[in-house]
């Protein structure tokens, strides 16, 4: 008689259990994703552009990033700098050969210069772009809504 009481109680504690819930909350874990969204949203455009340039107005249509293109950028003091790597005065030629323009698919160079610079200083940059084989440039500028 007593294995039959325990064998019962048995069967009734099993069934009297809860059944385990399936379900999670997902409330925590949009709140994390809609915040991380607006942290990358806010620093990528940071990161697009390692060195600090003031670019120039323009109102020209913008034209697709491609992942070969090359980037020389002027700064305010007139230092030069493919793509994020500093060039020493008088070897900007040098690193425009490694860069190699005259082959078939040679990458889009974008040139991106601080609007305060001399205009002599920009066009002695372009002459040795084209002097290198570069002879497709794109001028990066701050989109603009007025005319000038």
């Amino acid at each position: 008689m007593a294995m039959g009481l325990h064998a019962s109680s048995r069967r009734r504690g099993r069934s009297g259990r809860r059944a385990p819930v399936a379900e999670i909350n997902v409330t925590p874990l949009v709140d994390v994703m809609l915040v991380l969204l607006i942290i990358f949203m806010v620093t990528a455009p940071m990161l697009a552009s390692g060195v600090p340039v003031e670019l120039p107005d323009s109102r020209a249509n913008a034209l697709d990033q491609q992942p070969d293109q090359v980037t020389i950028s002027i700064d305010r003091q007139g230092f030069i700098f493919v793509d994020d790597s500093p060039v020493e005065e008088g070897r900007f030629p040098e690193a425009m050969e490694r860069v190699n323009c005259s082959r078939p698919d040679a990458p889009l160079i974008t040139l991106r210069a601080d609007k305060s610079l001399d205009y002599g200083r920009v066009m002695a940059v372009m002459g040795e772009l084209n002097r290198a084989g570069c002879n497709s440039i794109s001028l990066v500028t701050q989109g603009s809504v007025e005319a000038p």
